[in-house]
């Protein structure tokens, strides 16, 4: 009889990792969780959503012999821990999030260890900007907006040809990356680490760029990632929630459970080998509606403030052209509405909860993360 699969989740106390750990559970696999419960997402310590079924391993990425512990006889590594949002560091980003996953790289290459598959958490950070459509010129993939023009508090794209405000199409994974922040940078490292790791060695590779991940377990605690969970908290607490430029951004939105299972989808299945996808709905919301529902979801209709800022190197807009990962099978499941209101059941269940965005953004300002136009 074959030994059932081990599969080591990075950051798997975390909002993506804790969904992976559960579907692969139920799939009857073994599982080992790394994850070093940075108290900014876990401020309390180890959550109860870790099921005692798993091998706990507190670890971090950027020790080599946390790796050397965590990846003795595991067959898949979904590569789930990062440091992520907008946050004001920028060495530490590129140590976590790249160096850690050198670290990896190196402990699989360089003791040989049996892992047969490499599945890491790409981001939809990594593109410079989405697609667009211009109506007379057609199809083209947007830059990133020059500081000069966000100063203006001008943040529609435009047609490079003719000039003309153009519409957010469905971007796909040919379009332009790089990043224009230290995360989307980082995240950027990453893959390109693995995927040039995963040829060199042989090893099967995939690269999932996700869209903005949202559902139950996303952290209450932290002030800079995760814009629902950030709305939430200033809601409940009778407090405008924040929104950039003109509310009129968008980004495609998709339940985490989804994203859990499109990750054990590719792991299971060999034509994703080699290979990168986007992981979203295909959809988009704008940024100032999503403020809204959520206050009318929460009983608290409280308009959004838009103190006329913005963040240099965001995208405009982002919808994820998901045919790529849909021809292996893959659809997401959960709709924005539904998922909303399952998030939003359980943060009724959370207790009291504090709004640490407003100090957070105090720094943001500080340390020019955050500037505002001058119109």
């Amino acid at each position: 009889m074959n030994a059932p699969t081990t599969a080591l989740v990075t950051g798997g106390a975390g909002l993506i990792g804790s969904h992976i750990v559960d579907q692969a559970l139920a799939a009857g696999w073994r599982v080992r969780v790394l994850d070093n419960l940075q108290r900014q997402t876990h401020r309390d310590g180890k959550p109860g959503w870790v099921p005692a079924a798993v091998d706990f391993v507190q670890g971090d990425v950027r020790n080599r012999r946390d790796w050397e512990r965590a990846l003795e006889g595991v067959d898949i590594v979904f590569h789930e821990a990062a440091y992520g949002g907008y946050m004001p560091e920028i060495a530490k980003f590129i140590d976590a999030n790249g160096v850690g996953t050198a670290l990896m790289l190196e402990t699989i290459r360089d003791r040989s260890l049996p892992v047969r598959k490499v599945v890491v958490a790409s981001s939809q950070a990594v593109y410079n900007e989405g697609a667009y459509r211009c109506p007379e010129h057609g199809r083209f993939y947007g830059t990133t907006r020059p500081i000069v023009q966000l100063e203006r508090g001008e943040y529609d794209l435009r047609c490079p040809r003719c000039g003309t405000v153009s519409t957010p199409v469905p971007t796909d994974e040919e379009a332009p990356t790089g990043g224009e922040n230290v995360y989307a940078i980082s995240k950027m490292i990453q893959e390109r680490l693995v995927l040039s790791w995963g040829r060199a060695t042989g090893t099967p590779v995939v690269a999932l760029r996700y869209s903005c991940t949202y559902g139950p377990r996303q952290s209450l605690f932290n002030p800079y990632t995760g814009v629902i969970a950030i709305f939430c908290t200033r809601l409940v607490n009778g407090l405008q929630p924040v929104v950039y430029e003109d509310g009129r951004q968008s980004r495609d939105l998709i339940y985490v459970e989804d994203v859990a299972r499109a990750n054990l989808l590719v792991a299971g299945d060999d034509r994703a080998d080699g290979g990168v996808f986007n992981v979203g709905t295909g959809k988009a919301a704008a940024i100032g509606d999503l403020a809204r529902l959520l206050g009318e979801r929460l009983g608290k209709p409280i308009p959004p403030s838009l103190p006329g800022e913005y963040r240099p190197g965001e995208m405009r807009a982002l919808i994820s052209d998901t045919g790529r990962i849909a021809a292996l099978g893959f659809a997401p499941r959960t709709s924005l509405s539904d998922g909303i209101d399952r998030y939003l059941a359980w943060i009724g269940e959370q207790g009291d909860i504090a709004d640490y965005f407003g100090a957070a953004e105090r720094l943001l300002r500080r340390r020019r993360v955050v500037k505002r136009a001058a119109s």
